[in-house]
Order: structure tokens, then C-alpha cells, then sequence
């Protein structure tokens, strides 16, 4: 397996209808392509929980239509090697291969999100948040990785958010919080994380499920 902790670099581009992945492991540099062709035969036991599409119904489960191929790759990854810990997708992973990972990831990026919106009532707290942070407790903008429309950042392995589930970005944000969760780069989720209060947890994850691409 991969070992994300040691990436240096992480690049993605389109070509002939395959997403070409390179990471830097160990100083050796490792070229990856995905098929979506094949990863759309691999997803049919996916869509049970995250849609035909890659967009969830259920709000507990993220959607992954748009999401960029290295972030989808680093988590089914992660979820394999252990050092992402939920027993449903362990299971699902257990007989992928990496190609099989690479293929998936390819797919559901080639995949269109499909936008929610959010809570009025959160909106203003949630924006101050997203955009500018708290300076007073340290809570950094999220912007500041994930851009001013939640598009991330691939080469960073920073995910697309713009549209997905407040409810499952709440509990992520929670996770990482409590350290349930740990397989953020450089404890950077777990810090900005342990900084929020859960009003701005709730507020931010509502603006998030309805940023716009433009």
C-alpha cells in the first residue's frame, strides 16, 4: 500500500479519459493512471450507500461524485491499511487492489456533484467561519485550503467540500475533534478541529452543503 504520510508530491491530470496520479514515496516516484470505465463496474456495491452517481441520499454518507481522484484514492487507502477506521468500508475495500482504487477514484471524479443548500438561519456564523475563521481562538479559514467555492486542492490531497452533506461534514469535524479520526496530513483537520466550538462546527458544515461554484 501506499504510505500517505510519506508524499512529498501528488500531482492529477485528465488524458485520454484516465486520471494520471503521481505521489513521491520514500524519494521514489510512483506513476498511477485510473480508468473510469472500469472504476463505473467497480461502484455498483458502492451505490447502495453513496448513490448510482456518486450523489448519497442518506446525509450520514458523503457523496463522492466530483471528488478529486487522489483524495478518493488516499482514503480507500487509508481504510484498507487501518489508519482510517470505519468496519463498513474496511470491508468493502478488503479485496480491492490499488489499481482497483486508482479506477474508482477516477470514476466518481468524473462525475457531476450535485449542489445542496443551507440552513438561512446558519449562514452568517457558518460564512464568517469558512471565510475568515476565529482569530480569537485560532480557528483558521477554511478557505485557506479548501478555496472560496470548497473546490480543495489535488495536489495537496485537499478535498473538494463545496456541496457535500452538512451532516457528514459535522460528524468528520467532530471526529477529527475528538480523535476518532487521524488520517488528516499533518494533524491539520485534528487541529483546526480541536479550536471549533460545535455551534461553528454545525454553522460552517451548513455553509459548506450550499457553496456554489462560482
Amino acid at each position: 500500500m501506499v504510505a500517505f504520510y510519506a508524499i512529498a508530491k501528488l500531482t492529477t491530470t485528465k488524458k485520454q479519459n484516465t486520471v494520471e496520479i503521481e505521489v513521491k514515496e520514500n524519494n521514489e516516484i510512483i506513476s498511477m493512471a485510473g480508468d473510469p470505465t472500469k472504476g463505473k463496474s467497480l461502484s455498483q456495491p458502492c451505490a447502495a450507500c453513496h448513490g448510482n452517481d456518486g450523489n448519497s441520499i442518506n446525509p450520514i454518507w458523503p457523496k463522492l461524485a466530483g471528488q478529486h481522484s487522489s483524495y478518493i484514492f488516499k482514503q480507500l487507502s487509508n481504510f484498507k491499511s487501518g489508519d482510517r477506521v470505519n468496519a463498513q468500508m474496511t470491508a468493502m475495500v478488503a479485496n480491492l487492489s490499488e489499481q482497483d482504487m486508482k479506477d474508482l477514484g477516477a470514476y466518481f471524479e468524473s462525475e457531476n456533484i450535485k449542489l445542496g443548500f443551507s440552513n438561512p438561519d446558519l449562514i452568517d456564523l457558518g460564512q464568517k467561519i469558512y471565510r475568515a475563521g476565529n482569530k480569537d481562538t485560532g480557528v483558521p479559514a477554511c478557505m485557506a485550503c479548501h478555496g472560496p467555492t470548497g473546490k480543495g486542492n489535488p495536489s495537496a490531497i485537499y478535498p473538494i467540500i463545496q456541496g457535500q452533506h452538512a451532516e457528514y461534514i459535522t460528524t468528520q469535524l467532530k471526529m477529527f475533534k475528538s480523535g476518532e479520526r487521524k488520517n488528516d496530513l499533518n494533524a491539520v483537520m485534528r487541529t483546526t478541529a480541536s479550536y471549533m466550538t460545535e455551534a461553528e462546527i454545525i454553522a460552517v458544515s451548513e455553509y459548506i452543503q450550499g457553496l456554489r461554484r462560482n
